[in-house]
C-alpha cells in the first residue's frame, strides 16, 4: 500500500501536467536523436509551430512537462519550446539549449535565437519539431513582423545544439510537493553546458550529520525530476551527485538540509564549467 501511494503521487503529478499542456502531449514516436546530441552539431532542418499567448512563455501557468516553473522569468525568459521525442528524450532532454533560425518565409529575419527545451510535444509534424512559445516564435521575425510570422502557422527552421550559459546561477534543486521521509522527489535545473541531467545519486547522513559515504541511485520520474523511494525514513542532510548528458559529474555536498520542506528550492554552490 505504501509503494502504491508513492507511485500514485508521481503518476498524479504527470497526469496533471499532461492535462494542463495537452497541446504538446500524446503519442510518442521513436526517432533517433544522434544528430541532435553534439554541442558542435551542424544546422539541421526542422519545423516550428507555436502555442499559448502570442507574447507569452507557452503554458498558461508558466510551467511545462519538464517540471520547471516561472519559465517567463530568468533564465528562461519565455524562450522555451516543446520538443518531440528526439529533443525531449522522455525528459532527459529537458534544459537543453538550441539555436534556431527560420527560413523560407519573407517575415524571417534569419537571425539565430536561443531556446530551451521546457515542455514536450507528442504531435510532431516533422522528424524534428519545435513547438515554441509565442515569444520565441515571434523572435525569429524581422522587426515589426512578429505577428505576421506567427500567422504563418507551421514554418521551416534550422537548428543546432549549443551550450547553455546561465549567468550568475548555480545548479538548483527543488523538493517537489508530496515528498515525505520515505519519498523524496527532486527537480534539477539551471545546469550549464549540456543543460541536461541524465542521472542523480543521493547520499544520506548519519544521525550526527556526517555523510554516510554511500551513494544511492535515484530513479528518473518524469521531466527533470528524480525520486528516491525507501522503506526506511531518509536521513538528511542530503548530498547529490548529478551527471550531464556528456558524462560530466558534479557533487553538491549536503545541499538539502536535514529539516528540508516540500515545495522548497535549495541552491547549490556548484555548476558545470
Amino acid at each position: 500500500m505504501v509503494a502504491f501511494s508513492r507511485n500514485a503521487v508521481a503518476l498524479a503529478a504527470l497526469v496533471s501536467v499532461l492535462l494542463t499542456h495537452g497541446c504538446c502531449a500524446e503519442q510518442r514516436l521513436n526517432y533517433t536523436s544522434k544528430l541532435a546530441k553534439a554541442s558542435s552539431s551542424p544546422w539541421l532542418p526542422a519545423k516550428a509551430t507555436w502555442y499559448g499567448a502570442p507574447t507569452g512563455a507557452g503554458p498558461d501557468d508558466n510551467g511545462g512537462a519538464c517540471g520547471y516553473k516561472h519559465v517567463n522569468q530568468y533564465p528562461f525568459m519565455s524562450m522555451g519550446s516543446c520538443g518531440n521525442e528526439p529533443l525531449f528524450k522522455d525528459g532527459m532532454g529537458c534544459g537543453a539549449c538550441y539555436r534556431i533560425r527560420c527560413v523560407n518565409d519573407r517575415s524571417c529575419s534569419g537571425k539565430p535565437e536561443t531556446v530551451m527545451i521546457t515542455d514536450m510535444n507528442y504531435y510532431p509534424v516533422a522528424k524534428y519539431h519545435f513547438d515554441l512559445s509565442g515569444t520565441a516564435f515571434g523572435a525569429m521575425a524581422k522587426p515589426g513582423l512578429n505577428d505576421k510570422l506567427r500567422h504563418a502557422g507551421i514554418i521551416d527552421i534550422q537548428f543546432r545544439r549549443v551550450r547553455c550559459k546561465h549567468q550568475g546561477l548555480n545548479v538548483n534543486f527543488h523538493v517537489q510537493r508530496g515528498s515525505n521521509p520515505n519519498y523524496l522527489a527532486l527537480l534539477v535545473q539551471y545546469a550549464n553546458r549540456d543543460g541536461t541531467v541524465v542521472r542523480m545519486d543521493l547520499m544520506q547522513s548519519t544521525r550526527s550529520g556526517s555523510p554516510t559515504g554511500t551513494w544511492e541511485p535515484m530513479t528518473h520520474s518524469w521531466g527533470a525530476i528524480f525520486r528516491r523511494d525507501t522503506s526506511r525514513p531518509l536521513q538528511g542532510p542530503f548530498s547529490l551527485r548529478i551527471r550531464s548528458e556528456s558524462g560530466r559529474t558534479l557533487v553538491a555536498k549536503q545541499v538539502i538540509p536535514a529539516n528540508w520542506k516540500p515545495d522548497t528550492a535549495y541552491r547549490s554552490n556548484v555548476q558545470f564549467r
